[in-house]
């Protein structure tokens, strides 16, 4: 007999007898119940030890405080077991697949990380003397052509902080070139109805009316109601590509065509570059301004608050309004211009106080040399695979959006497959985190009823996909079943169970207040 097989069942599987079991102590497994914070004892504690009275010409003179400080005293171990504790109720990429939809939450090399930390990189700072930095600048040049060769266009600035942040670049530059040439009338930003939120959110931002474009039914931009809507009020389109049905706009050069013919300019929203990188070169499809979050596409962190990146590639005709800085190079080094002057003093301006997110650009470097230009197209054809084979191996049970065809780096489906089962989208979702998965994303785009978009990215293998869609198949089959105990109280085994979504959003605790002690009973 096999060391495995000796006194129990070893596989999670293998027996019923704890079905709902609860222990006594809160905790599950090795896993610890553990409190907030604020919620844990030793408020009189403190870690160092002080005389009652502070000489008034000691090492803390002006320095003591007149009240609490109001945290828990808190040993260094109880701190630090504290917030590993927190770190494994949450899911990471690093423990399994990630599969929200438009996202491209795809596995972080530990080698781009290695090279983010080494001396000379990680420890610059924005005001050292250019002269002391020779290299990082070198490497943001550099970065800077690898991104023009994959789009395709002469122009790129590095400084936007993320995604939104490089939409409101792109938007500013449009403007810019529009008042330089007397077109400041030109008020109105096209945004089809399937676009980002951030899309129709920045255009707003930047003083625009925003005005949707209708979608057709097999989920892309509707040429005709395009035409309708352009005229010389138009600034600009917004356009996703792939849009966010996980849909190639095979019509893209019409829309610029007809986006230019009646002088606006084509902003693509660059958010799924990761599809179509090394495939295709927006500035052939007629795009203006794109933004490239680096820390999706190019597999820097992504989440948890940042940082990202999100530089912004110009056209011909948008080069000369990008923001300061950017990088120049002669016999004598490499410079940062800070300020614009003769044909570039039409710069709109700056994004940012000094010159962007250096761990991001070398992170986005190191990627780019590790995969080479045949890996990057790679990246693209890995990605666009694994999301038609999800697509493929689903379709049987859940109702593809838009089931013609193939999809790119995301599959989308809606919720007419769960018609008369009593369970929802976001049930069949909380459900998804029992069996160990997080949920893909939910109810968008909102032009789908239902929507489940999934993508796999191209970093999960074969064996993860099938991992993943089994445990999906099986909750489908369950549904179509009838057991809908098992959705409408999901999750059952989360740490924490379904919220009371109207209360958390209508009446949110934000800040936390002591529990006031229960008066004594009287004798």
């Amino acid at each position: 007999m096999s060391m495995n097989n000796v006194g129990r069942p070893t596989r999670p599987e293998a027996s019923n007898d704890d079905a709902g079991f609860a222990s006594l102590s809160g905790g599950r497994g090795l896993l610890q119940d553990e409190p907030l914070i604020f919620e844990l004892g030793g408020w009189t504690k403190t870690g160092v030890d002080l005389p009652d009275a502070v000489p008034a010409d000691g090492a803390l003179a002006g320095l003591t405080r007149d009240d609490a400080i109001g945290l828990p005293g808190l040993s260094e171990p109880e701190a630090v077991r504290h917030y590993v504790r927190l770190s494994q109720k949450n899911h990471a990429i690093d423990l399994a697949l990630y599969p929200l939809g438009s996202c491209t939450m795809k596995h972080n090399p530990r080698l781009n990380e290695k090279m983010a930390r080494l001396p000379g990189l990680s420890d610059i700072h924005p005001l050292q003397p250019q002269s002391t930095v020779q290299g990082a600048i070198e490497l943001m040049d550099r970065l800077a052509h690898w991104l023009k060769t994959l789009t395709g266009m002469p122009a790129v600035a590095l400084s936007p902080k993320a995604g939104a942040h490089g939409e409101l670049c792109g938007l500013l530059a449009i403007r810019a070139a529009h008042e330089a040439a007397g077109n400041g009338h030109r008020k109105t930003v096209l945004a089809p109805t399937s676009a980002h939120g951030t899309n129709p959110a920045t255009a707003a931002f930047c003083g625009y009316t925003v005005v949707e474009i209708a979608q057709t039914d097999d989920g892309r931009v509707d040429l005709a109601d395009l035409e309708s809507k352009l005229g010389d009020h138009v600034a600009a389109i917004m356009v996703t590509n792939p849009n966010t049905c996980g849909l190639f706009e095979r019509d893209v050069v019409e829309i610029a065509r007809l986006t230019h013919a009646a002088g606006a300019y084509f902003y693509c929203d660059g958010a799924n570059f990761n599809a179509i990188v090394g495939r295709v070169r927006p500035g052939d499809l007629g795009v203006d301004a794109m933004h490239i979050n680096l820390h999706k596409t190019f597999s820097t962190p992504h989440g948890g608050g940042g940082p990202g990146a999100g530089p912004v590639v110009l056209s011909e005709a948008l080069a000369p309004f990008a923001p300061t800085p950017w990088v120049v190079h002669d016999e004598n080094g490499y410079k940062l211009i800070e300020e614009a002057e003769g044909v570039a003093a039409q710069a709109f301006g700056r994004m940012s106080a000094f010159h962007g997110q250096m761990g991001m650009y070398v992170r986005a470097y190191a990627y780019m040399l590790s995969h080479g230009a045949d890996g990057l197209r790679q990246v693209a054809e890995d990605a666009v695979l694994n999301a038609n084979y999800v697509k493929a191996r689903l379709s049987d049970l859940m109702s593809p959006a838009f089931p013609e065809g193939p999809c790119m780096h995301e599959a989308l489906f809606d919720d007419a497959w769960l018609e008369d089962t009593g369970v929802t989208t976001l049930d069949f979702a909380k459900a998804m985190i029992d069996e160990g998965f997080h949920p893909m994303t939910m109810y968008f785009p909102l032009v789908v009823h239902g929507a489940m978009l999934i993508e796999p990215t191209e970093t999960e293998s074969k064996a993860e996909l099938d991992r993943f869609i089994d445990a999906l198949r099986l909750l489908a089959e369950a549904a179509k079943a009838g057991d809908t105990a098992r959705f409408k109280n999901a999750p059952h085994l989360a740490p924490l169970k379904r919220l009371d979504e109207t209360l958390a959003a209508r009446k949110p605790k934000l800040k936390w207040k002591p529990v006031a002690p229960a008066p004594l009973a009287a004798e």
